[in-house]
């Protein structure tokens, strides 16, 4: 698919924008002034393959707190900042990544322009997020709600006050938990303005509902060539938040990774297809591959052995036991409690 063109932003050792790869964020839970766990949770969020970490800066002892981080990890960090912005020049002094503001609370004019001379002088990017739920007061006023066209034009106006500033490494992302809005919101800032997009559905709820509305807003989005950082922003452990986007990407050819590809089973599946599948898809996250690697678990003879044939590896179930098929070719018969095993130790060998 054809990217949208915008503009590249470097944020720490990850640099966005182009034909860069798209960058996968997510968000610590942890209270930023207890190091240990916010460290610990930063470093799972690494693990589980995300690119960028932001977390929220509300005092000086999350500020402090910088320095520590940057220290243990490589993955670069940005600072969300809400209402204080010497927090935001706090946090540029410590050595942040990249800057989040919101321009629905952070203050004058005045204020805006300190925060820009100390991230030029220090080449920090600055995302301007914009969210549905603290829109600006004049914009809520003329369109009468957070529509997409009020969103926009808030984005738009924050990044013509930075540039006004001479300040133009900027990230533009405007959030709402309406996906519809959402995703028009941010078809018109990319008709608009070159600068890079952060994408995300916000306050999408649990995982079971969550992911399937980030999904739509954001692979809608991405599917047009739109976007360059995403965020699938959840109620629960921002690991899955991680997991999801990942998953995302990986469904759009955004992203290698081990693919499995799954039969929904029907009265025709002869082994017990459903245990296994989970089975193996959580073995499969444990696993880091920088490769496209398709693999099928397949519950019978219909679409099984068509589709086996098209992965690198993958098993065509009979009744109690299955095909293997490596890239095309019938390797042999195994039983059904070997298909978990052998199919792991045959992705092994791709890797």
């Amino acid at each position: 698919m054809k990217r949208r063109k915008s503009d590249i932003v470097n944020i720490g050792n990850i640099q966005i924008g182009e034909t860069n790869r798209i960058a996968v964020q997510s968000m610590t839970n942890t209270p930023t002034s207890d190091r240990e766990a916010t460290l610990r949770q930063i470093k799972q969020l690494e693990e589980a393959g995300c690119d960028i970490v932001r977390f929220t800066v509300n005092n000086m002892d999350a500020v402090r707190n910088i320095a520590y981080f940057r220290e243990n990890t490589t993955i670069p960090l940005v600072a969300d900042i809400h209402f204080d912005y010497k927090l935001a020049l706090e946090a540029a002094h410590a050595g942040i990544s990249k800057i989040r503001i919101n321009p629905g609370n952070i203050g004058s004019d005045e204020r805006i322009k300190k925060v820009a001379d100390i991230c030029r002088e220090k080449s920090i990017p600055i995302r301007i997020g914009i969210n549905s739920g603290s829109l600006e007061e004049n914009i809520l006023i003329k369109y009468g709600s957070p529509t997409p066209e009020a969103l926009c034009e808030s984005a738009l106006m924050a990044a013509k006050t930075l540039e006004r500033f001479d300040f133009n490494n900027i990230v533009l992302s405007v959030k709402s938990s309406d996906v519809i809005t959402m995703i028009q919101a941010n078809r018109l800032i990319a008709e608009r303005s070159t600068y890079p997009l952060h994408l995300g559905v916000t306050e999408t709820g649990t995982a079971r509902y969550g992911i399937i509305k980030s999904s739509v807003g954001i692979g809608a989005l991405l599917a047009d060539g739109i976007g360059d950082t995403v965020r699938v922003s959840l109620t629960d452990d921002p690991v899955n938040e991680v997991k999801a986007a990942n998953y995302i990407l990986r469904s759009l050819k955004l992203k290698k990774g081990i693919n499995l590809i799954a039969c929904p089973t029907c009265g025709r599946t002869g082994i017990d297809l459903i245990p296994i599948a989970n089975k193996l898809q959580d073995e499969l996250d444990k696993i880091t591959c920088d490769k496209q690697i398709n693999v099928a678990l397949m519950g019978c003879i219909v679409n099984g052995p068509g589709e086996a044939r098209e992965a690198d590896v993958g098993v065509a179930g009979g009744k109690g036991e299955a095909v293997l098929f490596r890239k095309g070719e019938i390797i042999r018969k195994i039983n059904e409690n070997e298909i978990i095993e052998i199919l792991l130790s045959e992705i092994r060998q791709l890797l």
